[in-house]
């Protein structure tokens, strides 16, 4: 494949006097540095001879960016902000943290608003609005503003009325609980499989009631654990469920599926503060909605096969999850990393002092005849509920 300016014209899809910066550095990354390097003269002579000449300082900054992708000295966010100072290129992270899909990923929203931020680019980079040359140059008042004017667009109504910025993200919200809703289903159909292979397991009648009555204490005290275990199943204090069951199916159940956020801090924009700290509370209920579908399912149907008396540390769950052959894994996958161990065990830290609670564990992190008996139904109240 040579890189000339008929191929150059494909890419785009526009005549060659046509071409923006942002098409030529789109079809310089499109093929190995080495080789768009070698092409970069006659490309370039070859679009002075079509009247489209660019600049020098974009055919400055071109070399230079491939020739550091060459050395391998180049990041993805150098390349990344190259290809933004062409002029055109919707920036990929916005300072209000907007983040544009990656190309291959978006909707029909995404897509149609991306390329209305390029057109809408490329009509200012031609009034003079944009100074692409300063951009090029790594000016930072010229960047500054760049970055302005994309964050007045996404946030400005369009003709229709539509919010550019607020489409995109209600588009991959859906899209988000669409695959959520998904692997949920899929998750749920593999829980009853699995269950309805194993004998079910006996009510232990005393302890669940023992456990009942410790959590409507625990329910109505304030701080942790009381405020969490209240947030995870979605209740007011003053309107706990009366049977001991129902009570104790809806917390256990919250716990793998958190129903609402901690009371008075419904601002979630603390979650994206990269300098703060969060709260306790926000730190167990941020590590429980990391938790996935494949990891709940593989930790709980262990459990329910070994039964009371089974070791549940979160040492001991991460090794489980590893070892399941519950859940499908990649080739690469079948054999845990450390680190993948640790991460998990890291999260279930979260889950086993809440377990305590409800009794599904006791002090020394043992599963429990509760735990055996309710833990599977609750998971199943859990991706039942949707």
């Amino acid at each position: 494949m040579s890189l000339d300016l008929d191929y150059a014209v494909r890419h785009a899809g526009r005549p060659a006097a046509e071409l923006t910066r942002r098409d030529v550095a789109r079809v310089l990354l499109a093929v190995p540095s080495g080789q768009a390097l070698v092409s970069l003269p006659d490309l370039r002579r070859e679009l002075l001879a079509a009247g489209n000449p660019l600049s020098v300082p974009f055919w400055d900054s071109a070399k230079a960016t491939l020739s550091s992708i060459e050395s391998g000295v180049a990041t993805v966010g150098d390349v990344q902000r190259w290809l933004e100072s062409t002029g055109s290129e919707p920036i990929l992270l916005t300072r209000s943290y907007f983040v544009w899909p990656e190309e291959g990923e978006r909707g029909p929203v995404a897509t149609e608003m991306h390329a209305r931020m390029v057109a809408f680019l490329e009509e200012r980079v031609a009034s003079g609005q944009i100074d692409v040359d300063a951009l090029a140059a790594g000016d930072s008042d010229a960047r500054h503003a760049y970055e302005e004017l994309q964050e007045r667009w996404l946030g400005a109504p369009l003709p229709d009325g539509r919010v550019p910025g607020t489409a995109v993200s209600d588009e991959q919200d859906e899209e988000l609980y669409a695959a959520w809703d998904e692997e949920e289903a899929f998750a749920l159909g593999e829980l009853r499989r699995i269950l309805a292979e194993l004998p079910e397991p006996p009510l232990p009648a005393g302890d669940l009631r023992s456990a009942a009555l410790r959590l409507r204490v625990t329910l109505t005290e304030n701080g942790y654990p009381g405020n969490v275990l209240r947030a995870c199943a979605g209740l007011d204090e003053d309107a706990l469920p009366e049977r001991d069951e129902d009570l104790w199916l809806a917390v256990a159940a919250g716990i793998a599926s958190p129903i609402s956020d901690l009371p008075d801090e419904e601002d979630a924009a603390r979650f994206f503060d990269m300098e703060g700290e969060l709260s306790h509370e926000d730190s167990i209920l941020a590590s429980l909605c990391a938790i996935n579908h494949a990891d709940w399912l593989a930790a709980v149907t262990t459990l329910a096969r070994y039964g009371p008396g089974a070791l549940a540390s979160p040492e001991r769950i991460a090794r489980f999850i590893a070892d399941s052959e519950d859940v499908d894994l990649d080739a690469e996958d079948t054999l845990a990393e450390p680190e993948d161990l640790e991460a998990t065990e890291m999260l279930f830290t979260a889950v086993t002092p809440l377990w305590a609670h409800l009794g599904i564990v006791d002090k020394a992190e043992v599963f429990t005849a509760l735990g055996w008996w309710g833990l599977p139904k609750a998971l199943e109240r859990a991706w039942s509920a949707g």
